[in-house]
């Protein structure tokens, strides 16, 4: 990304946290890359750990953490249950990650907190034929990062 495309980008997010208190970044898929994206700004404005979603489509992350940001803006977040509720496509869990485990990919956030101290969650989702990770016979693209204990 050339320094006048990223100059652009950040104002973009930072202008977006600003307007809606938070902003989803989405990386693309690639050969043997597993596409995610994540929230920047929930912590600070809403104070609920920032989101994580790793191997769905842009749309279905998107519509992920939106829906996380306003079904528990300034409320506690519910960990490692499993909700019906987050999306009418099937369940999910929220899991805790610690910031160092995905540090590696939650750049924008990192850059928007500096040296402040944030919190983060994974929101996990099932494959395609119900199960989630740690289950017989699940299969997907899914890498997680937090503790689903």
């Amino acid at each position: 990304m050339r320094e006048e495309q990223k100059r652009l980008y950040i104002e973009t997010v930072d202008n977006n946290i600003e307007k809606h208190g938070y902003h989803v970044t989405y990386v693309l898929e690639e050969q043997d890359f597993t596409p995610f994206g994540y929230s920047s700004g929930l912590y600070k404005n809403f104070g609920i750990p920032e989101a994580f979603v790793s191997g769905l489509p842009n749309g279905l992350t998107n519509t992920l953490i939106t829906n996380y940001a306003q079904a528990f803006r300034n409320r506690k977040v519910p960990l490692n249950q499993k909700l019906d509720n987050l999306i009418d496509r099937f369940p999910v869990y929220i899991i805790p990650v610690k910031n160092e485990a995905v540090n590696e990919k939650i750049l924008n956030t990192f850059r928007f907190y500096e040296n402040d101290y944030f919190e983060s969650v994974q929101i996990l989702f099932p494959d395609l034929n119900g199960k989630f990770s740690g289950e017989t016979g699940y299969d997907y693209d899914q890498e997680i990062f937090g503790n689903t204990n």
